[in-house]
């Protein structure tokens, strides 16, 4: 080869090598570019206004401190319940699909983020083929096999956006998942709670049944003794008998109630119906809550409750999708390019003079389409209008639920307070009634009405007691509670989507 030859080389490699390198930072700096650009409104978390104290605040039963969020459960101090609630947050099968949807989530977004790098495909093909003799491009008929192997890769490069902002919905709503599973947390927990409280008053109820009949049964021996001694009449017996069967066929019906309620926490716990009959068999008092309550402001609400959370998630994840929407008014660039072996020989398939290739950039810009891009960005603006107007009614219709739990709880304390006196005084009227009786001071009406009293009044003495708590965990469950928002995945942040971040 000669000195000539070789350096017109050289000078072609040397203008080929500078054309690269000129391409290269045109598609560098249209990187550095689509890193900055997104179109579409930049999401900010919407400014609720919330009262600055609860109606019920002043109350004594109330401490204006931080409100309960961690293991709420603790303040009932019944080791059972905590060993319950363990269990169903491991086994619910509840929790453990919206776990499931989480995955779902964090797949789509992994989906979403895949978008950021290119796409390459390998190929390969033996074709047998025959041209036509009489067409145009006619070879005679020959009959030949033609091979094929190589790559194909494609890049889009995000100029405006429309894959970040693909990504910020996804993230958002991969965090709003995240957020579901915690509102179902909150409510298993208390579901297990209530039903817990359920068995307890259950139980409550039919050992205060069971004294009552006891009470009743000497009193009806009483009667009959006295009537057989000519004290008092067969209506006094007939009717202490018509009492003491009342009484007893009030055990059935809550009997069907405790059996229901257990039944109920063994499924809440992931286990089968009657897998705790054993263990619930002996009866336990109902759990007391605390003297006071911590309730916090309703300013806490917006970060300790989970359905607002995920409300306010799903307003961010809407939001970005107007910037998806809205790149499709603006140029796509892609970089598109193959590189392959072609050859009618297999023997000549992988050889240098097989090669094929071809590589470039492609622009897509949609000119005109009848106006559905901005109709669809319209749409857009249209469902994030709504999910900023569900946002708002989230946070509203929270503190109506704390207001109200909040009325019920504080006077549930009230009416049990009452109930517990009542029952003192109906104690004491038996008592007497039961003396004067036997005294012959008094006619059995009296005790007839004493007993009734007591029975009605012990009964709804121990549904009070249960409802007390139960109210208590119902209180709990709106301010949010059973988890910690020191755990919180930073929702409260758009992600700086950049492909650096997201491999």
């Amino acid at each position: 080869m000669t000195v000539e030859k070789i350096d017109a080389e050289n000078k072609g490699w040397r203008s080929h090598g500078h054309r690269l390198t000129g391409f290269f930072a045109g598609m560098l700096g249209l990187l550095l570019l689509s890193s900055c650009i997104a179109v579409g409104p930049d999401y900010a978390p919407p400014d609720i206004k919330t009262p600055d104290d609860w109606r019920s605040g002043q109350d004594p039963a109330l401490v204006p401190d931080q409100s309960v969020t961690v293991d709420w459960w603790a303040t009932f101090e019944d080791p059972l319940l905590d060993q319950y609630i363990e269990q169903a947050g491991r086994n619910n099968l509840d929790i453990r699909q919206a776990v499931s949807r989480i995955r779902e989530a964090r797949a789509s977004l992994g989906a979403a983020r895949g978008a950021w790098w290119p796409e390459a495909n390998a190929k390969g093909s033996a074709i047998r083929q025959r041209s036509s003799e009489n067409g145009m491009y006619s070879t005679g008929g020959k009959t030949e096999t033609l091979y094929n192997t190589g790559l194909d890769a494609s890049w889009e490069i995000d100029l405006f956006g429309r894959i970040r902002r693909s990504v910020e919905a996804a993230q958002a709503d991969y965090q709003a998942s995240e957020e579901d599973r915690r509102d179902v947390l909150i409510s298993v927990f208390a579901e297990v709670a209530r039903t817990y409280f359920d068995i307890r008053t259950y139980q409550a109820r039919l050992a205060a049944a069971q004294g009552n009949i006891e009470s009743q049964q000497q009193v009806l021996k009483l009667t009959r003794s006295r009537f057989r001694n000519g004290l008092a009449t067969g209506l006094d017996v007939a009717q202490a008998e018509q009492v003491l069967a009342a009484s007893q066929a009030e055990i059935p019906p809550l009997q069907v109630g405790l059996t229901r309620s257990v039944n109920t926490l063994a499924v809440l716990l992931g286990q089968a119906p009657g897998s705790l009959s054993e263990q619930l068999e002996k009866p336990a008092p109902i759990p007391v809550p605390p003297a006071r309550v911590a309730v916090g402001v309703p300013a806490d609400l917006l970060r300790q409750r989970p359905d607002i959370r995920r409300a306010e998630r799903q307003l961010a994840a809407q939001t970005a999708r107007i910037g998806v929407a809205t790149a499709d008014l603006y140029p796509s660039l892609s970089l598109s390019g193959t590189f392959a072996f072609e050859a009618i020989d297999a023997g000549n398939l992988l050889k240098g003079s097989s090669r094929a290739f071809g590589f470039g950039p492609t622009l897509r810009w949609m000119l005109f389409d009848g106006g559905r891009v901005r109709a669809q960005i319209a749409v857009q603006d249209a469902k994030t209008e709504q999910a900023l107007l569900s946002y708002e009614q989230s946070v509203l219709e929270a503190l109506n639920e704390v207001e109200n739990a909040l009325s019920q709880y504080l006077n549930q304390r009230n009416r049990l307070s009452a109930l517990e006196r009542s029952v003192q005084a109906a104690q004491r009227s038996l008592k007497l009634a039961t003396r004067l009786y036997r005294d012959g001071l008094v006619d059995f009406q009296n005790v007839l009405d004493a007993q009734r009293s007591l029975f009605d009044n012990e009964n709804q003495l121990a549904a009070a007691r249960g409802d007390t708590s139960i109210y208590l965990v119902q209180l709990y469950k709106t301010l949010g509670g059973g988890w910690n928002p020191a755990d919180n995945l930073q929702t409260g942040k758009t992600a700086d989507n950049t492909p650096e971040e997201n491999k």
